[in-house]
């Protein structure tokens, strides 16, 4: 019976901590921007930031072969 008493004040400190991060994290800003994330993909990469393929060789660190 010790052991119920136990670990019901264990769950109510585990959930009043996960109140308190909660509560921390909508103060501090953390839920503000719901619109950029949802329209991210959209937006065209900047045109400098294409970076060409690797190929086979370069992947596996396999020098090419010279022929």
């Amino acid at each position: 019976m010790k052991i119920i008493f136990m670990l019901i004040a264990f769950s109510l400190l585990l959930a009043i901590g996960f109140l308190i991060a909660f509560i921390w994290s909508v103060r501090t800003g953390q839920y503000e921007d719901d619109y950029t994330p949802s329209v991210r993909i959209l937006f065209d990469d900047e045109p400098g930031n294409t970076q060409k393929p690797m190929t086979d060789d370069e992947s596996t660190g396999i020098p090419a072969s010279p022929l």
